[in-house]
């Protein structure tokens, strides 16, 4: 992440002083958390571009695009560009004014993969049926 943009980021978080939504991983009934451990699983400037932008949407909520966008049938997406031309995104649903974060992936094609929204809609139904 660029300096700039850590320092814009600063600027939101002080303008809005407190989260307006708090993010909370999706668990599985064997108490996994998929999305922690997928980010877990990149490089530490990727762990930290992501963080950031989940951020962004905690303390800026309601907030669009290039951050946030929505995918339909209350599914949301946090947007990241992760460098060397990689995108990662993180599908979120609202529960309870919270942001569960339901399934992370690296994107490769223009449009959201059927798997990937497919994963995130049954995680949906399991904690908001």
């Amino acid at each position: 992440m660029s300096f700039s943009k850590r320092a814009k980021f600063g600027t939101i978080a002080r303008k809005f002083r407190s989260k307006k939504l708090v993010a909370r991983f999706y668990e599985t009934a064997a108490g996994t958390k998929p999305v922690r451990e997928w980010i877990l699983s990149l490089s530490h400037e990727e762990r930290l571009e992501i963080g950031t932008d989940i951020q962004r949407v905690e303390f800026g909520w309601p907030i669009g695009r290039p951050v946030c966008a929505p995918l339909g049938s209350g599914l949301w997406e946090v947007r990241s560009e992760i460098g060397r031309n990689r995108i990662a995104r993180v599908i979120f649903c609202m529960v309870d004014n919270e942001m569960v974060l339901l399934h992370g992936f690296i994107k490769k094609t223009q449009q959201t993969p059927q798997p990937e929204l497919e994963l995130a809609r049954k995680r949906k139904k399991e904690i908001d049926p």
